[in-house]
């Protein structure tokens, strides 16, 4: 069953990925409120595949844009009065504890790989420079 189950999820992402491209796009322009009520008004398989999309778009940036990008989320952050931080970090508390077991641990193992990929893209970058 959830065999079945994830082919249809890639399936369903498969045939909406290219309506999200435009929708991510126009994500960067809304407010946090508007981008966080236009997230929670999508279905979960919507949210899934715009979530894949985003990730595809980031996977190709390069190490450079990836970094301003990083640099850049920095500067909002210490931008943020503390109150706003209070509410940020709260937001990602609520986000972590609303999630189940499974989900808990398909997080982190998902966050083992990329963190592995990551070194392995630095280790590899690092021996074509020297």
């Amino acid at each position: 069953m959830q065999i079945s189950r994830f082919v249809l999820a890639a399936a369903l992402i498969t045939m909406t990925l290219p309506a999200f491209a435009e929708e991510a796009d126009e994500l960067a322009t809304m407010t946090p409120d508007e981008r966080r009520e236009y997230i929670e008004s999508l279905s979960d398989d919507e949210r899934n595949a715009l979530r894949e999309q985003l990730r595809a778009k980031r996977d190709a940036m390069s190490d450079e844009e990836r970094q301003a990008l990083r640099d850049e989320r920095r500067a909002r952050w210490e931008a943020m009065s503390d109150e706003e931080r209070r509410t940020a970090r709260e937001r990602m508390q609520r986000n972590a504890n609303s999630m189940s077991d499974e989900e808990r641990a398909a997080a982190r193992e998902k966050h083992r790989k990329r963190s592995e990929q990551r070194r392995s893209r630095h280790k590899d970058r690092d021996e074509a420079q020297q």
